[in-house]
């Protein structure tokens, strides 16, 4: 399993940062629309591990204190009392993401609380900052930053290299930064604040994988990537004279200082053609120790050697466990450490061996002679130096049965990083593309025993999370992943016991669940085709994801892309990357092609009508209503046309959805109660990335709002629970989880309870502790007397003054007086509505009542009384109905309407009767009532007024059972 979020996860990042150029973090201020933080509780849903660690640094003078780099994820520290991680920077904001990329770490010696951060993700054009040290005196509970004047890549090729910060143990205010891209040796002499570039460092490193790579990525140059002083060169408080440096040159990889860092030289005979991925020096002994390897890793690596230099006399020699020249020899090293409490003892590891294991040597005669942690007996079986215990993280075998050599759980791949603690030869640390294993009997190596090795990476988080569902029963999430797939997640504070499987996906890239029957899931995810030339990438569940088993797909397909599952999980509609979107009725026996819908587009479906999906792609937003077969674009405007956007139907609602997302400048979120027919921008939201909606407050009947957005001025998580009228802030400043976007959701259980996923920190949920917001029982002020304008023979525009409210007005209900019965003619969310269908010289009075997301309404406003004007003399209208598509069940039609007059007419009217109990499902560009087989339809406020001879056409959806006549008559009325 190679970890490859570089590729697969850059949108999500650069989506988080679009908004992130706004504001990072803060408390919301006081506005109309922003209320007061309230306090939450965040923590993680308990996956443990699930990314790359390339660096494990020990503090050399106080037990105990261990830090741990992930390349996406942050930094971590060890909590000895919990045997766990303490995540250290989660304050980092949605402007400054990248710095959760960490490229190295160094502890202070001296100061212990002291720590530093080279922070940054890519050096491309991926992450728009430059990089930076962060630096904390108080072991990483605050921190303050240094910008650098280039770029640091946490998560570029040759991460796992290192440590290229490191502090002078002697006179600790010298810190150097070893840096990419040509940018050479840095250092600072005030303990981080400043830094300057060390311009007689003569070599910045010429290794790049691919130089002629297109993206910048492969073509990344890791540059000077480690740092190692020879503490007995000066006494404390003096300037250590002796100073060691890696460099990514094949010709020239090791440079040493003998002055302090003033003159620099390439060390004399050291061994070319390989680059140093470490570099220790073992000051007991004398002797710096390199482990070497063809790339730069972490995800190849074919040759390499380890060598060791005599410091003293200056003499190299070579002590490779399996040296490069030798046929048996298919990997370089790295994961290099010495025993501090043990001259001459030393481990290294394969950089990489993926098959059938990784491999670790150990040596306790300063390279003489190795032991490997494993030895082929008779092929294909090998006898083990160690026990293996997951099961404080059973997934780790990620339901493998392999046939031997190999084994599941495998000791791991990409271990950039293998520590023996200075204080404790029995405890080792080392890092893996999936987690961090230990053992705390290392000694039993020599004395041959079995070493137990587990898990120690309870706390560190660092999943890459692309979807999350939250259903009303069964578990109350279930997790789309990159790299490991994703979990169902029945208890949020205990490890899962497997990823999906059945098929497994590498990662899940959507997920569904049938809303009025949510035992019914579906899944789809990328995986390489290669390997698995006959699995799907889509799945199903019918227990609520306990069990999954794989459908067929259409032919051309190698990435997931959306799914979204019917209401009633009757038919699934799948856009998969690349390909047009199908659907399937039942369970991907079979899928037919949509028409409609543009390749690449996001496909949701509505919760409460099983015929109803959408779909939105470059600005337009579609919809179908016979369960995917077709769509239809809608005539919303105004939604974004670039960027990432998100949508979502809110369940128990049909029709209504909230869509977030967009590029600068046009980002925001917007909302439609009509099936996206249209939508309204909410205002005071200038940037947006994904929303969610949880369980309805206390008295109140709709669902809490979760966005993560800029709202008056302000970055955060927020809340609404009355229809985005209002917005509560519910992180703050240390929980900004700079890298959070792609997936949020609520939980339709537990009111307050949200889920974010985040690029690297796993999935975070959070509580407001039983807070509930006092019950809203005071309805909004009367609204203003209507004006009636632009008033035609068959319709008017009704304008008033707007409500308001303790809370907020979500909306407004428009009433025609009809004696002892008024009718409701409409529900718009702000203060005017267009009255169309009236009848021409005829009077009319009209009221409104405002309303609000507790359901209180106010008194009804003086009503406006107004006589439509008199239809043309002499007009008249035509209406041609025309079967447009038809399907098993379905059809869909179109009627054009034409003034068939020679004097402008202001309204229409269409009538018809079914021949065969048709039923409309949909109607678009006009509005309709269907009472049995007779079907009016009246024209929309935009479409009515029509010139002599002109004409305008409205189409709708409709279902049909046995036969599909053609109504015999169809007849058009103005007004």
């Amino acid at each position: 399993m190679r970890r490859r979020l570089f590729s697969m996860l850059t949108a999500v990042a650069v989506a988080c940062a679009t908004v992130g150029a706004a504001v990072a973090g803060g408390t919301a201020s006081a506005s109309s629309s922003v209320a007061a933080a309230e306090p939450y509780q965040w923590k993680n849903v308990r996956i443990d591990g699930g990314g790359f660690v390339p660096g494990i640094i020990f503090n050399q003078t106080e037990r105990n204190l261990i830090y741990a780099r992930t390349d996406i994820g942050g930094a971590y520290r060890w909590e000895q009392a919990s045997k766990s991680w303490t995540p250290l920077l989660d304050w980092v904001g949605w402007d400054k993401w990248g710095y959760n990329g960490v490229v190295s770490l160094a502890t202070d010696p001296v100061e212990t609380n002291r720590v530093y951060v080279a922070a940054g993700m890519y050096t491309n054009s991926w992450d728009p900052n430059n990089g930076a040290i962060l630096r904390s005196a108080d072991k990483g509970a605050t921190w303050q930053a240094t910008a650098l004047p280039f770029k640091l890549g946490g998560n570029m090729p040759g991460r796992g290299m290192g440590e290229r910060l490191a502090v002078d143990p002697n006179r600790n205010s010298i810190v150097y930064l070893g840096a990419p891209d040509g940018n050479g040796l840095w250092r600072s002499t005030d303990k981080g604040v400043t830094w300057a570039k060390v311009a007689s460092f003569p070599n910045p490193g010429n290794y790049a994988q691919d130089p002629a790579d297109p993206n910048g990525y492969l073509s990344h140059r890791p540059g000077v990537v480690w740092v190692t002083f020879d503490k007995s060169s000066a006494t404390a408080g003096n300037t250590t004279q002796k100073i060691y440096v890696g460099v990514a040159d094949k010709e020239n990889t090791v440079y040493s200082s003998a002055n302090g860092g003033t003159t620099w030289t390439r060390v004399a005979g050291q061994p070319t053609g390989y680059l140093a991925h470490k570099g220790v020096l073992d000051n007991t002994g004398q002797t710096l120790y390199i482990a070497t390897s063809d790339t730069g890793g972490p995800y190849d690596g074919a040759k390499g050697d380890v060598w060791k230099l005599n410091t003293v006399t200056g003499a190299w020699t070579q002590i490779s466990p399996v040296p490069s020249s030798s046929a048996d020899d298919y990997f370089g090293y790295s994961g290099l450490t010495v025993d501090r409490q043990r001259p001459g003892t030393l481990m290294v590891a394969t950089q990489i061996s993926w098959w059938p294991d990784v491999i670790f040597f150990r040596s306790t005669d300063s390279g003489a002679t190795w032991t490997r942690i494993w030895d082929f007996t008779s092929y294909p079986n090998r006898s083990f130096r160690y026990t293996m215990d997951v099961s404080s993280s059973p997934w780790l075998t990620l339901g493998a049965n392999p046939q031997p050599p190999e084994v599941s759980p495998k000791l791991g791949w990409m271990t950039e990083s293998m520590e023996i603690d200075p204080f404790d030869s029995n405890r080792m640390m080392y890092g893996t593309g999936a987690t961090l294993y230990g053992t705390e009997d290392l000694l039993k190596w020599d004395t041959g025993g079995q070493i137990a090795i587990k898990p120690m990476v309870r706390g560190l988080e660092e999943t890459a999370v692309l979807d999350l569902i939250s259903p009303p029963s069964g578990a109350p999430l279930v997790s789309g992943l990159g790299d490991i797939g994703g979990f169902r997640h029945t208890n949020l504070d205990a490890v899962p016991p497997m990823m999906f499987t059945s098929p497994y996906f590498t990662s899940t890239t959507s997920l569904d669940y049938a809303e009025t029957n949510p035992a019914v899931m579906v899944r789809s995810g990328n995986f390489a085709d290669s390997e698995r030339p006959n699995d799907s990438h889509v799945a199903f569940s019918t227990d609520g994801g306990a069990n999954w088993f794989q459908g067929g797909e259409p032919g051309g397909i190698n990435e997931g892309g959306t799914v979204a599952a019917a209401a009633d999980g009757s038919r699934f509609v799948w856009a998969p990357k690349g390909v047009g979107v199908h659907y399937s009725v039942g369970y991907g026996n079979s899928w037919t092609a949509s028409t409609g819908l543009p390749t690449g587009a996001v496909v949701e479906s509505d919760r409460v009508n099983s015929s109803r999906f959408y779909g939105f792609s470059e600005g337009r937003f579609y919809a179908s209503t016979n369960g995917g077969a077709s769509f239809t674009a809608t005539a919303a405007t105004g939604l974004p046309a670039a960027g990432n956007v998100k949508f979502k139907a809110v369940p128990g609602r049909e029709g209504d959805i909230w869509l977030a997302g967009g590029e600068t400048g046009t980002s925001g979120v917007w909302h439609s109660t009509n099936g996206g027919a249209s939508f309204t921008k909410l205002s005071g939201v200038t940037g947006a990335v994904n929303i969610g909606f949880g369980k309805a407050a206390p008295g109140r009947s709709y669902q809490a709002l979760y966005a993560l957005a800029t709202i008056g001025g302000v970055t955060g998580v927020f809340r609404s629970d009355d229809t985005g009228a209002t917005w509560l802030r519910i992180n703050d400043d240390q929980h900004q989880y700079g890298n959070a976007g792609e997936a949020i959701t609520g939980d339709p259980r537990v009111y307050g309870r949200v889920y974010l996923g985040t690029n690297g920190r796993g999935i975070l949920y959070a509580d407001n502790g039983g807070v509930v917001p006092p019950a809203d029982t005071v309805p909004p002020s009367r609204p203003g007397t209507p004006a009636a304008s632009a008033i035609t023979s068959s319709g008017a525009t009704l304008t008033w003054a707007a409500s308001t409210d303790a809370v907020g007005v979500s909306g407004y209900d428009v009433y025609r007086e009809a004696g002892a019965t008024d009718v409701k003619v409409g529900s718009p969310p702000s203060a005017s509505f267009g009255v169309t269908g009236l009848s021409a010289d005829t009077s009319y009075s009209f009221y409104v009542i405002a309303r609000d997301a507790a359901g209180n309404s106010s008194t009804a406003s003086s009503p406006v009384t107004f006589r439509t004007a008199q239809g043309p003399v002499g007009g008249g209208c035509t209406a041609a109905y025309r079967v447009t598509n038809s399907w098993q069940g379905g059809f869909q039609g179109e009627v054009t309407v034409r003034n068939s007059g020679t004097a402008a007419i202001g309204a229409w009217t269409v009538r018809w009767s079914f021949p065969n109990g048709q039923t409309i499902t949909q109607l678009w560009s006009g509005a309709h009532t269907q009472t049995g087989a007779d079907v009016t339809v009246r024209n929309a406020s935009w479409n009515g007024n029509l010139a002599g001879g002109a004409s305008t056409a409205f189409g709708f959806g409709a279902s049909w059972t046995g036969t599909n006549g053609v109504p015999s008559t169809v007849t058009c009325t103005i007004g």
